[in-house]
């Protein structure tokens, strides 16, 4: 499509630290077969003794040939965006059977018994639900929702997208007290039109028991290049960068043209200011989060001329604690519309 905005973080950029791809072939037990797993280890994985989340993904080798997922990750923890992860990329052998028919148990047992032994035995992975992601679109995200919702002890965090989502997935949402789960859900606004219902049907589901939920719709179709625009999305909200990891200093401007500032005064008490600069003009948009992600306020949306600009806001109905605010800059660069990003932390006292 001629009007296309290719998303800057799928891109692949030199000079930033990339990760490694490790390739092996595994047999399934449970399943009587063998298929080619591929394994993302982070930048600073060799250099460090540290343990690391992970995420797995279904249509494992599609997401990496498809969707660049590999760059999507370099180009996060790079920017420091979200924390350094293990990525572990699982294609489907039978893939209807297996992710959405009479395979499905046999497969997750696959998935929670075989793959995931073996990566912890091999790589220094984080333990606990909290840390460890399952993601995938289309009925791979309907076995994404299946294992979160079978296997909470396993998965604390789920991404579907543009998903199937069987009757026995809604029902157990439905008929099952709140999991301790973190859920992305998304659907295109000229998706397969079968799967709209159940999508939305499924986000009511999750927002009347009270589930930590990101739920967005686009103006996409069920393709490709919808979901990789949006791995950034919940790769931010399952693994955000800890507050201790966000910088707080005032660097020089910043090669790709916005320099965000902290905010004055900070800790603050209801009212405070945020400072940021461009060096073009470009599209702005500056919001807040909560620490686990969740969007609390939108503070400019608008196209802005080069130059230092000052906003203020209040917190006069939240909670205290540590927020976020992130600056998007989104300027026209040989044909494409690019995207940089900056966050900074903040804490608010009552």
């Amino acid at each position: 499509m001629p009007d296309y905005v290719q998303p800057v973080e799928i891109k692949y950029y030199p000079d930033i630290p990339h990760g490694t791809l490790r390739d092996t072939t595994f047999y399934s037990v449970n399943l009587n077969n063998s298929r080619t797993i591929r394994i993302y280890l982070p930048p600073n994985y060799e250099s460090t003794t540290d343990s690391f989340p992970m995420i797995l993904m279904h249509d494992g080798l599609e997401y990496i040939s498809l969707a660049s997922m590999y760059n999507v990750l370099d180009y996060l923890i790079a920017h420091n965006q979200i924390k350094p992860i293990i990525g572990v990329f699982i294609p489907p052998v039978n893939r209807t059977p297996e992710y959405a028919g009479n395979q499905m148990n046999a497969f997750s047992s696959f998935i929670v018994n075989e793959i995931i032994p073996y990566v912890r035995s091999r790589y220094r992975v984080k333990y606990g639900p909290e840390n460890c992601a399952v993601g995938g679109a289309s009925n791979g995200g309907n076995i994404s929702l299946y294992l979160a919702l079978n296997y909470p002890q396993v998965f604390g965090n789920v991404a579907a997208q543009s998903s199937n989502v069987i009757s026995s997935i809604s029902q157990g949402f439905q008929n099952n007290q709140k999991l301790n789960l973190k859920i992305y859900l998304d659907i295109g606004k000229y998706d397969i039109s079968i799967l709209i219902p159940l999508v939305r049907n499924l986000k009511s589901i999750l927002a009347s028991k009270g589930y930590e939920m990101i739920y967005k719709e686009f103006n996409e179709g069920h393709s490709w290049g919808n979901w990789r625009a949006h791995i950034d999305d919940y790769l931010k909200f399952f693994f955000p960068q800890s507050p201790a990891e966000v910088n707080e200093e005032e660097g020089e401007l910043i090669p790709q043209g916005i320099k965000l500032y902290q905010n004055f005064p900070n800790p603050f008490n209801y009212q405070s200011r945020i400072k940021f600069e461009i060096s073009r003009k470009g599209f702005i948009n500056l919001k807040v989060f909560d620490s686990s992600g969740r969007e609390i306020q939108t503070l400019i949306n608008e196209v802005k001329e080069a130059g230092q600009y000052e906003t203020s806001f209040n917190f006069y109905n939240l909670s205290s604690g540590i927020y976020f605010y992130q600056l998007n800059y989104f300027v026209n660069e040989d044909k494409f519309i690019n995207r940089f990003s900056e966050t900074r932390k903040m804490v608010f006292l009552k």
